[in-house]
């Protein structure tokens, strides 16, 4: 009995601290990710600059008094914010009121994909196994995870902040810095979150589904809350996105309203770490559902293995899509009789969107198409990524090792990603339509939105391509569709306002296609696309049959 009691106190004392080798794993992780925080303190740091130069140059003060006439709609309050400083509409403030809630989602996502891949998908994957190999604590993961995660928010504060001074016109400093604080500290908030379901769930897909809804509902929860009351309501304050709002940049700041997402914060920090000591390491709170005790005949092909991967992602992103759109297509009425008056008093506007309430709709929902494509493109890049999570996990050496070839399986992954970037931009589209059409919008039309959709399909066709053809040739460059979508939507947004070269913006396949509703619609450039979509395909089968398969 001595001799058991006193090998177990030996095992105690020999024991790593929890925090045992917490800067060496930092270090790991800034140099594993060095490119992709390079990549988002760049983009965010651009379009801040962008945005705010925009802002300066394009918008005199009777345009920008137009604008802030827009923001207070009720579509303006949703994709804005709560409408401080609208009587007195200047770069800045729309800066503040526009950006923040833009800025707090980008952050948000990249805060939520940090902390699950160096937390939950690294016991996934079976990486944090052989980190913990070495003399690694149990939290220290999870600490440098949370440290890298705050330092790098940090960093796009400063960025943003002396992006924000150089290129606006007597941006007071407190305030740029105060916004941009104000917008990572509420990202970090959604960060913790996902530490918190990383503890909770078995896979890193659950963890990042779970993160992604709570900040779908803090974003309703905002936006319900602003919609209630001018400046927002009491509901607004139980989302994190309007904590940084509500600091009042450029029109009355206050600083106090940053202590909630400090608060918040350390709570959620505190909960994740009691939910880690009551779960075992490589496991969540929840088991994993179990699954038929038979398997059907129909789940042997890649094609039935690929679906069971991504329908969750492709169905609740085509929910969440087609519920924004109609939501967006209802408020054209009310957008209409405002800005038939808008056009008449403001020659910028009546050049921009076109003297006619008619001309208004068409280019109104022109530039939404346009965002939509943007975002259906983003998850056709996510979903071209799949096969790389596959075969770095090892599952894809395992389903090779079956009769099924490499084209067969890749085509498989390809095709499924396929139908849900087209079934995304469908909804969306026609959900624009469907929201339009219940206001009474007659024209365009429902040919036209159909139209519209099959100009549009090989452009987020394109993306999935190229992210495609970058896995068969070079794997480790895959990240680089993000590059083009970032392309994309400088130059198709910023493009004639920076006065870009004509070569320039024909390298956004965006470019090619025809002006959405345009009535005197020319597809030969929709066919350059779908052939240059295609030849990328083709790139990508051939790359992926002559390159090895790594395993894990």
């Amino acid at each position: 009995m001595s001799t058991a009691l006193e090998t177990r106190r030996s095992a105690r004392v020999q024991t790593d601290p929890p925090l045992a080798g917490l800067w060496q794993v930092c270090r790991h992780i800034v140099r594993r990710d060095r490119v992709r925080m390079t990549v988002w303190a760049a983009s965010m740091t651009l379009f801040v600059v962008y945005f705010t130069f925009a802002l300066t140059t394009v918008f005199d003060e009777a345009a920008l008094a137009a604008r802030g006439t827009v923001m207070s709609t009720p579509s303006g309050i949703v994709m804005g914010g709560p409408g401080y400083g609208l009587d007195d509409y200047t770069p800045s403030v729309a800066m503040a009121n526009e950006g923040i809630t833009w800025l707090v989602l980008s952050m948000a996502i990249m805060s939520i994909l940090h902390v699950v891949r160096h937390t939950r998908a690294g016991e996934e994957n079976g990486t944090a196994e052989l980190v913990r190999a070495s003399t690694v604590g149990r939290n220290t993961t999870a600490v440098a995870a949370m440290l890298t995660l705050t330092g790098h928010l940090l960093v796009i504060a400063v960025l943003g902040t002396g992006g924000l001074v150089l290129v606006g016109e007597d941006v007071p400093v407190a305030d740029a810095f105060a916004m941009m604080l104000g917008s990572v500290l509420a990202a970090l908030v959604f960060g913790t979150v996902a530490l918190v379901t990383s503890q909770v769930t078995a896979h890193s897909r659950g963890a990042r589904g779970t993160a992604l809804a709570v900040f779908a509902v803090a974003f309703v929860v905002r936006a319900a809350g602003d919609l209630q009351e001018t400046g927002g309501s009491v509901l607004s304050w139980f989302s994190p996105i309007a904590w940084a709002q509500q600091m009042r940049s450029f029109v009355d700041l206050r600083w106090w309203p940053l202590l909630l997402p400090v608060a918040a914060t350390a709570l959620l920090l505190v909960v994740a770490a009691q939910l880690a000591r009551r779960r075992d390491f490589g496991a969540g709170l929840m088991a994993g559902r179990p699954g038929p005790s038979g398997a059907s005949t129909l789940l042997r092909s890649p094609f039935a293995l690929a679906w069971l991967q991504q329908r969750g992602a492709t169905l609740w992103a085509a929910l969440a899509m087609a519920l924004l759109w109609f939501g967006a297509g209802t408020m054209m009425s009310t957008l209409n009789e405002m800005v038939a008056d808008l056009v008449d008093e403001n020659p910028v506007l009546a050049a921009m969107f076109g003297s006619e309430p008619s001309a208004f709709t068409e280019s109104f929902l022109g530039a939404m198409v346009m965002f939509i494509s943007v975002t259906v493109g983003a998850y056709a890049i996510v979903m071209g990524q799949r096969p790389k999570v596959e075969e770095a996990s090892g599952r894809l050496e395992l389903a090779l090792s079956n009769p099924i070839g490499r084209w067969r399986w890749l085509a498989a992954q390809l095709i499924v990603a396929g139908i849900g970037t087209l079934l995304l931009l469908a909804v969306s589209v026609f959900g624009m339509w469907a929201g339009a059409a219940l206001v009474g919008i007659e024209d365009p039309t429902f040919g036209d939105f159909v139209v519209v959709w099959a100009s549009y399909a090989p452009g987020v066709l394109t993306l999935l391509a190229l992210t495609a053809a970058l896995y068969g040739w070079l794997p480790r460059a895959t990240s680089a569709g993000w590059a083009l979508l970032a392309f994309i939507f400088v130059a198709d947004f910023f493009g004639p306002l920076f006065d870009l070269p004509e070569w320039v913006q024909d390298l956004s396949p965006f470019h090619w296609v025809p002006t959405a509703f345009d009535a005197d619609a020319d597809m030969s450039g929709v066919l350059g696309v779908s052939a240059v979509c295609g030849v990328l395909f083709a790139l990508a089968f051939w790359g992926f049959r002559r390159r090895d398969v790594v395993s894990s």
